[in-house]
């Protein structure tokens, strides 16, 4: 199984505090032994936990100009209209998807072309299924320009446990549908904002896997 590069620091730092740990209980046995080697399993859960949340996946890019694919592993936690203020600054279809701890923290374009917008912003740590989260986390908001059909944002957000969203999409650099363009640590949300035209495939509670699960079709 491969690890994601974002993950070399937090890997580092968990593999010397577990080393630490089972040392100092081998080294000074001073609890009693069903303590020490239940202290000793947790600590190799917590490793075990930490390396799984940083595999990388092996999956294909797909190939379908007329489909958005999903960015992300999750659930589906948001479908409905609103006005996206940002960039488009007029009504869209959003569609949001929430990423547990547990799930592959990558992401992916969700559709082929240019990316022609990008964008930090500092904000708050909300819980990620929060209304405002979208509006007043940390965040990066992306922008890709379909040479056919036109664009559709996509932004990453931070929740109360991911403390760093990382965002390798810059503007003016080509973007190939499902290929990586960045990934936040530890729980978060990313929001899709697409035209209203198009067909939406998803419904409320739906898991999504990223670059593998349609999220909707363009309707031109």
């Amino acid at each position: 199984m491969r690890l994601h590069r974002e993950g070399t620091p937090t890997l580092l730092l968990v593999s010397a505090a577990v080393c630490f740990g089972l040392f100092a209980l081998l080294k000074w046995p001073v609890l009693p032994a069903f303590l020490s080697m239940l202290i000793g399993a947790a600590l190799i859960a917590v490793f075990a936990i930490v390396v799984w949340f940083f595999r990388v996946p092996k999956r294909a890019l797909p190939h379908d100009d007329t489909a958005i694919f999903s960015p992300c592993d999750g659930k589906v936690v948001v479908i409905e209209e609103v006005y996206e203020p940002e960039y488009f600054k007029d009504k869209r279809l959003q569609v949001s998807i929430f990423m547990s701890p547990l799930n592959v923290h990558i992401n992916y374009h969700p559709i082929g072309g240019t990316t022609t917008y990008y964008k930090y912003h500092p904000g708050k740590y909300l819980v990620a299924w929060h209304p405002k989260s979208s509006t007043e986390n940390e965040r990066s908001t992306v922008v890709n320009r379909h040479p056919k059909h036109g664009e559709v944002l996509f932004r990453q957000i931070a929740g109360a446990l991911a403390r760093r969203i990382c965002t390798y999409a810059r503007e003016g650099q080509p973007a190939a549908q499902g290929a990586e363009f960045g990934f936040i640590k530890f729980g978060s949300r990313v929001d899709l904002f697409l035209p209203l035209d198009a067909k939406v495939e998803v419904e409320l509670g739906q898991i999504m896997t990223g670059s593998a699960s349609v999220i909707a079709r363009f309707n031109h």
